[in-house]
């Protein structure tokens, strides 16, 4: 086996909401697999810089409002002009907004919206725009989600982002798959992180969670980091408009 393959050697990858859970473990598996981060995000991300240094990974911190797309747009003309040229992108930053449906209000809808899909489709529409520019290669992998499959309830904006980004991540392989640009996503279970941590902490929704899940534990954020690492690396060369569930068998239930 090339092991080479699945390595990110002096490749340069920006990666939204890098300052904790999910984020963190992909900039952790990039730097493991021998890749630079860029940060990116609205809060301190020293954590996550002091555990990349400790792992000897190179680490970027670029502090942007990602629910604007226009500071977006900026935050990466800046990451590639300072950093660049950036190789791949990792469209992990997302919120979510619970409320019954009967009461979600239009700041609800947008405020979430603007930054799970819209955002997203413009970051990649900034790095295909260079790499068709310049000729170069890319790769971008885009966190979908269980709802990108499932209803969910409760949380309707953040249902339809996720809807929406595999509906996007497929159209732009098919457009873009000619052009040596790979876009495809990973669609995470549950994972402990902050934002399930009251998930975690009641007992009788744990113990319904854990009950579907067929490897009977919640992910860590490594489990979703390896799998972005992968759909990075040359071993996917092939792989155009996938999405991998890291979930545990959720899906499969």
């Amino acid at each position: 086996m090339d092991l080479s393959a699945f390595g990110l050697s002096g490749k340069t990858v920006l990666v939204t909401g890098a300052n904790t859970g999910i984020g963190q473990g992909i900039a952790l598996g990039i730097g493991r697999a021998g890749g630079k981060v860029i940060g990116v995000g609205r809060s301190s991300m020293e954590h996550t810089a002091s555990l990349m240094a400790k792992q000897g990974a190179a680490f970027a911190e670029l502090r942007t409002d990602l629910g604007s797309t226009a500071a977006a747009q900026a935050m990466f003309e800046q990451a590639w002009s300072e950093h660049g040229p950036i190789d791949g992108l990792v469209n992990n930053a997302g919120i979510i907004k619970r409320v019954d449906a009967v009461d979600f209000t239009e700041d609800d809808w947008d405020s979430v919206m603007d930054v799970n899909l819209k955002t997203m489709f413009f970051l990649c529409q900034a790095i295909g725009k260079r790499a068709i520019e310049t000729g170069r290669q890319a790769r971008i992998v885009n966190i979908a989600s269980m709802l990108s499959f499932q209803g969910g309830i409760r949380v309707a904006s953040y249902t339809a982002s996720k809807s929406g980004v595999l509906g996007i991540t497929r159209l732009l392989a098919n457009e873009w798959a000619a052009k040596g640009i790979n876009v495809n996503a990973v669609a995470p279970g549950y994972i402990e992180t902050n934002n399930t941590e009251a998930l975690r902490n009641d007992p009788d929704r744990s113990a319904s969670i854990l009950g579907r899940i067929p490897a009977e534990r919640w992910g860590v954020p490594s489990d979703i980091g390896d799998a972005v690492v992968f759909l990075l690396a040359p071993a996917s060369n092939y792989m155009h408009g996938a999405v991998i569930p890291v979930d545990g068998g959720w899906l499969a239930r």
